[in-house]
């Protein structure tokens, strides 16, 4: 196989990867706290030799979060958190601390703030936040200050990954940072609202088509480049 159909490959599996993004930001475009991501495309050249050109190939492995803020929906929901400005929840769950826009939360039955799943909602210091039950009406100041009755009981944990860049997605809306977290410095909460998710459609729909006429001329390079391979070879072998 010669140089430029190795090069019309990769390429070909990189608009792939980033047609599988599209598609995932598009059926996620009314889940709450969702991230839409973009691919990151690299190009990787070598010399092949002093006489011969140098060869280029692509990859897109490097996925990249957005952090553009999706639009606040209003619920109502004593216990629905929604961020404006940076931050991200965190939440504990069987594989460790978490990361989510998702503030869809709930009281469970000990009285723990707790996410759909039933994972606890921690403060920045990583303990689960606890909100008396019966203690009168339930407030979250934009701080994450939680009071109930009028006493402040507990404060949900506001934080930023130390390198936003290195988050990792993981179940949709939620991320894990290896690099660690460290509290927020300008988000602020807003109780009886969620976060929608931040996928322009427009957007995404138009990359989509983008993404696919481009895939279609790189396979009809291809196509081409083989007939001439094999029209080559038939002359050679008469």
């Amino acid at each position: 196989m010669e140089n430029a159909t190795y090069t019309a490959l990769t390429r070909q599996s990189g608009l792939m990867n980033e047609m599988r993004v599209v598609a995932n930001n598009l059926a996620n475009m009314n889940t709450t706290g969702f991230r839409s991501e973009g691919v990151i495309f690299a190009e990787h050249v070598t010399a092949l030799g002093p006489d011969d050109p140098s060869l280029s190939m692509a990859t897109a492995s490097v996925r990249e979060t957005h952090a553009d803020q999706g639009g606040l929906m209003q619920t109502g929901g004593s216990f629905d958190l929604a961020i404006e400005g940076e931050g991200f929840f965190l939440i504990e769950t069987p594989a460790g601390e978490r990361l989510t826009r998702a503030g869809a939360f709930t009281s469970n039955e000990n009285g723990d703030l707790v996410t759909p799943e039933g994972f606890r909602v921690l403060d920045a210091g990583g303990a689960p936040v606890f909100v008396p039950q019966g203690a009168g009406p339930v407030g979250i100041a934009p701080d994450g200050t939680v009071s109930a009755g009028g006493q402040p009981v507990a404060q949900v944990g506001l934080v930023t990954p130390i390198n936003l860049s290195g988050l990792v997605r993981e179940d949709g809306v939620r991320f894990r940072a290896d690099e660690g977290h460290e509290p927020a410095l300008t988000g602020k909460m807003l109780q009886g609202y969620l976060e929608e998710s931040n996928v322009n459609p427009v957007l995404e729909v138009s990359r989509m088509i983008e993404v696919q006429r481009a895939y279609e001329l790189g396979q009809s390079f291809i196509d081409k480049e083989d007939e001439r391979i094999r029209s080559a070879i038939r002359a050679l072998g008469k």
